[in-house]
């Protein structure tokens, strides 16, 4: 344990370098932190998707529309409590073009059974109810546009093309960090009538809600299996399989962030490296007096991966109270109210955190293995003759 301390207190002899070193590290471990954020807010919906919903779509993409008569023949199947449908609408804020927010075509009562951590006031629920051209907005995306209940809004179709209208019935909030409250979600059948024949009664996808999740996957397979026979197939599965599958479509932007992630571990490494070298370089005589005076290479090999392990938790330590101030307060609440449609709950992990911490201190010994190997083996007659 003397031995730990003392390389504590090696750290701190040339405070300048060491200041430098622990805000190099630092900053890298503040990237780290911020792309994991980053990677786990993306995952969020898959990680807490509700376990007793299932979601059909249709068997070649959910770009594919099903027969509206389908969700009839689901909400037969045993084992199914409740179904209800969506359909994507794609509109964008013809005042904000560039702003991207999900906006659906749903069956409100429906809708709101099957999504019961949707929470909205009984009296906005009941004017979204009672009008056609009625819409619930997130809270989010209501701060976002400036929204209120009984606001008209206008938006730009471009899957279904068009100024559409609507009226603000009141907005929600959600219980669950996989539910994005930054949605514009609107009556299905005020989309549907205004289509042209050829295109009505045709919806994205079914979400249902089942009796027992256990048996999710068979009463999935029990839905495919009616419609395998019929003219257009479906794909059951769970909705944290559903989320997992969208999120399937950026799966080369999260492999090239876990990559950058590791090259942030590997900057941070040499920059460790290449200060505990230097250390062991400038003392070189101080090593060799104490192997004169009767100290072993073990104790040699202590000072230094001591010293090292130090560099690793104070690294840690800053980086980690940088990152909440500027990942979560800062960065976190921006996406959140700007972005919510990827990241609805940009929050850092505990495990992140801890990852942080385990991997600054493990880089930092790692580094320090091979000076400390070197400065170990040295003769002590070589070491004198090198001061001298």
């Amino acid at each position: 344990m003397k031995l730990f301390l003392i390389s504590a207190r090696n750290v701190l002899r040339n405070r300048g370098r060491t200041f430098l070193t622990v805000l190099g590290a630092a900053v890298a471990i503040l990237a780290f932190i911020m792309l994991r954020t980053i990677l786990s807010a993306w995952t969020v919906a898959a990680e807490y998707a509700a376990k007793d919903r299932i979601a059909t779509r249709h068997k070649v993409t959910f770009v594919m529309q099903l027969p509206k008569r389908y969700i009839d023949t689901i909400r037969e199947t045993p084992g199914v409590k409740k179904a209800t449908w969506m359909n994507w609408f794609g509109a964008r804020d013809p005042k904000r073009p560039d702003d991207f927010f999900a906006n659906m075509a749903v069956d409100p009562k429906t809708f709101l059974e099957v999504y019961d951590e949707v929470v909205v006031a009984d009296a906005d629920k009941q004017r979204w109810y009672e009008d056609r051209q009625g819409a619930i907005i997130g809270a989010n995306l209501a701060k976002k546009m400036g929204l209120k209940v009984g606001d008209k809004v206008t938006l730009e179709g471009s899957i279904y093309p068009g100024d559409w209208t609507f009226n603000v019935s009141g907005i929600y909030t959600a219980t669950r960090k996989s539910f994005d409250d930054s949605q514009f979600l609107f009556h299905w059948n005020y989309l549907n009538d205004s289509l042209p024949e050829r295109r009505r009664d045709e919806i994205g996808w079914v979400v249902s809600r089942v009796d027992d999740p256990g048996k999710g996957a068979s009463i999935s397979q029990a839905i495919d299996s009616v419609f395998d026979q019929r003219d257009t197939q479906t794909t059951t599965m769970s909705e944290r399989a559903m989320n997992l599958s969208f999120l399937g479509m950026f799966s080369a932007i999260l492999t090239a962030l876990d990559i950058v992630s590791v090259i942030i571990l590997a900057i941070m490494m040499m920059i460790l490296g290449n200060t505990i070298a230097m250390g062991v370089r400038e003392r070189t005589r101080e090593f060799a007096v104490l192997r004169a005076i009767g100290f072993t290479p073990g104790h040699v090999r202590t000072f230094i991966i001591g010293e090292a392990a130090f560099f690793g938790v104070l690294s840690g330590v800053v980086g980690v109270l940088l990152a909440y101030p500027i990942v979560q307060q800062g960065m976190g609440r921006w996406l959140e109210e700007n972005m919510g449609g990827f990241f609805p709950y940009f929050r850092i992990e505990p495990m992140t955190v801890a990852l942080a911490l385990g991997l600054s201190v493990a880089l930092g010994i790692g580094a320090s293995l091979l000076p400390a190997a070197r400065a170990a083996k040295l003769p002590v007659t070589e070491a004198l003759r090198r001061v001298a």
